[in-house]
């Protein structure tokens, strides 16, 4: 069999946790950021985790993570 390919703006999108679980950056924090609050701007900065619904397809986008 070929190789997969990997979809390189999933790859650019999504990270593999130490314990093998698919983060995301969370939307809204790119602009219009002085109309939110500080606490909505510090958690906007945590990665978030995708739900187990999602990740099936990520998968399939990122065939070696």
């Amino acid at each position: 069999m070929p190789k997969l390919k990997t979809n390189r703006g999933a790859a650019k999108r999504f990270k593999k946790s130490g314990t093998g679980k698919i983060k995301a950056k969370r939307a809204f924090a790119r602009h219009i950021l002085t109309k939110k609050s500080a606490n909505r701007k510090r958690v906007l900065r945590t990665p978030k985790l995708l739900e187990r619904s999602d990740i099936k397809g990520i998968k399939k986008l990122l065939p070696y993570i």
